[in-house]
């Protein structure tokens, strides 16, 4: 692969992570519509704020290489906050429902870093780049500890 590939392989790549911290920062958005919990409100507000430092981190990389930054969400982004809508408009939307949206997005932000940090041709001779992506992993690892550690303990006291 020449120079210009890697680099358009790059750019891709991590506009797939900016599609999917959008997708983190509208879940926390949605989550946000079906609590009146002010201790979750300051947390999933600040779960939304993480990703937008990602983004604004990843759109920089992406402008050093030369590209253009992507603004969208993914299309799988769509069909579950789409779920999430329709799920809410049919059910009871407790806490520990709420939290169990939260861990599952945050299963597939990490999912979708660990897939990038295993993409050789993305983090090839590139340092910054493993930096990055490392850094934003370890956030996302602590967000979703805690996140599970919240959705088990509402489990317990609503029981």
């Amino acid at each position: 692969m020449g120079t210009l590939q890697h680099i358009q392989h790059q750019i891709s790549a991590l506009n797939d992570l900016i599609k999917i911290n959008n997708d983190r920062i509208t879940g926390y958005q949605k989550a946000l519509e079906g609590i009146t919990d002010n201790s979750l409100t300051s947390i999933f507000e600040g779960y939304a704020d993480q990703s937008k430092g990602y983004v604004n981190e990843l759109n920089d990389y992406i402008h050093l290489l030369g590209g253009s930054p992507a603004d969208g969400t993914t299309l799988a982004g769509k069909f579950y906050h789409t779920w999430m809508d329709v799920k809410s408009a049919f059910t009871k939307k407790d806490i520990h429902s709420v939290l169990s949206d939260c861990e599952y997005g945050e299963d597939v932000a990490k999912s979708a870093y660990r897939k990038a940090m295993e993409d050789k041709e993305l983090i090839w001779e590139d340092d910054k780049v493993l930096t990055l992506l490392t850094n934003h992993m370890n956030g996302l690892k602590m967000a979703h500890d805690a996140i599970k550690a919240l959705r088990d303990s509402s489990k317990q006291s609503a029981a």
